[in-house]
């Protein structure tokens, strides 16, 4: 079924936002190595510089997610759109660590501002039979991003080092003026809800710090889906991590070869979350979609310590990171059918335990490198297995139609 009419604009313009902020992230990629060297930053700064991304993030997720529910969507992906354009300038402008641990803070909090907010948005403007392809076109409007944006960044950065940086806060800002300008608020106010139904809106439910949110997520109905985002997170930012490292060590294999990899790998699943993702989780329901995924990412994480041959390697990480794709948004359509009025504070809550996984992850990744080239995929191939087990005692096939 394709988005309704009327809400079609809408989604159009949150995908061509959102695909403006990651290729904004995302060409700055490769400029960043030479970026950090130039200022006398090692490798310890630069994980530290990750970790302080995501730990932000974290922190301000579940925050920025009631915030959503309180004062509207639009005003917080405008707000986290501004954040993030001045976040670049100041990378672009520093001349110290300490400036660029501000601008990574900032993007944190940029992030932790949009992503609730967006996803919030896309699930009050779809219907429950739509809303699996409204997450995999919001998915893949990111994943296109990112693709896109290194490529463009190693373009732009032959005028000038700092240039992209400066590029990506201009994007950040036409996004936010779009935004601010084109974009309909799509939460109602509970006074309109009351006028238009006869009934009181639902009392929200009492605010809670981030600590206490994570404490007491297990009492959730949503809180197994909240570990396989945790999971996921963990797993991707593990192989994601040491990949390069594992193929120059065991293989040789050059820059080259493994961004060809990663890239194609990228496009296969935006294919997949525009044209497919919503036939199949109509077609299969999110439980055996999310259940198929998680093992096979843990199969084929583990497989790839059995292979050798380039082309091998390609199509095991072309299967992981396809299986990702189409996890990440059968895991917020599965959760968003659930959180009823709380749209932003569960999309809070699933950027907090993806940021739990993105700040593990990559430590784990490297601690266990250390140890033993092998041991990083063996962990997370195992822990990806576990959590399919675990993903069986969810419940039933709730996005799953009748006669689809």
């Amino acid at each position: 079924m394709a988005l309704l009419l009327k809400n079609r604009g809408a989604m159009l313009l949150l995908m061509f936002n959102l695909f403006l902020v990651f290729t904004g992230i995302g060409l700055v990629i490769p400029v960043i190595p030479k970026y950090i060297t130039l200022l006398g930053a090692n490798g310890s700064i630069a994980g530290l510089l990750v970790a302080s991304f995501a730990l932000t993030q974290l922190v301000f997720s579940p925050l920025a997610g009631r915030l959503s529910d309180s004062f509207g969507r639009k005003r917080m992906i405008v707000a986290g759109m501004v954040v993030f354009a001045f976040a670049e300038v100041v990378f672009g402008l520093a001349d110290s660590t300490l400036l660029l641990f501000v601008s990574r803070m900032m993007g944190g909090i940029s992030s932790a501002l949009i992503m609730p907010a967006i996803m919030a948005y896309a699930a009050d403007v779809t219907a429950e039979e739509e809303r699996a392809k409204g997450m995999g076109y919001i998915n893949a409007a990111l994943t296109t991003g990112f693709i896109i944006g290194p490529g463009i960044g190693g373009y732009i950065a032959e005028f000038g080092l700092r240039v992209p940086f400066y590029s990506a806060g201009v994007a950040g800002l036409i996004a936010a003026v779009l935004t601010a300008v084109v974009l309909p608020e799509s939460l109602p106010s509970p006074a309109k809800e009351e006028g238009s139904n006869g009934k009181t809106a639902p009392a929200s439910p009492p605010k809670r710090s981030l600590l206490q949110q994570l404490r007491f997520a297990y009492r959730e109905p949503y809180f197994i889906s909240l570990i396989i985002v945790f999971v996921m997170s963990f797993g991707l930012a593990n192989y994601e991590t040491i990949f390069g490292l594992f193929v120059d060590h065991k293989f040789g294999f050059t820059p080259k070869d493994i961004a060809f990899i990663f890239t194609f790998a990228s496009i296969g699943g935006a294919v997949v979350q525009l044209t497919a993702f919503g036939w199949i989780m109509n077609r299969f329901g999110e439980k055996v979609v999310i259940t198929a995924c998680l093992l096979a990412a843990g199969l084929f994480v583990l497989l790839t310590l059995f292979v050798h041959q380039y082309w091998l390697i390609f199509a095991v990480t072309f299967i992981i990171f396809l299986s990702i794709d189409i996890l990440r948004p059968a895991i917020s359509t599965q959760m968003s059918m659930v959180a009823q009025e709380e749209q932003g504070y569960v999309a809070g809550l699933n950027s907090s335990f993806t940021s739990l996984g993105n700040i593990i992850g990559p430590a784990a990744a490297g601690l266990l490198f250390d140890m033993n080239v092998n041991f990083p995929y063996v962990a997370a191939g195992i822990i990806l297995i576990l959590c399919f087990g675990l993903s069986l005692r969810t419940g039933s096939n709730r996005t799953q139609r009748a006669g689809a």
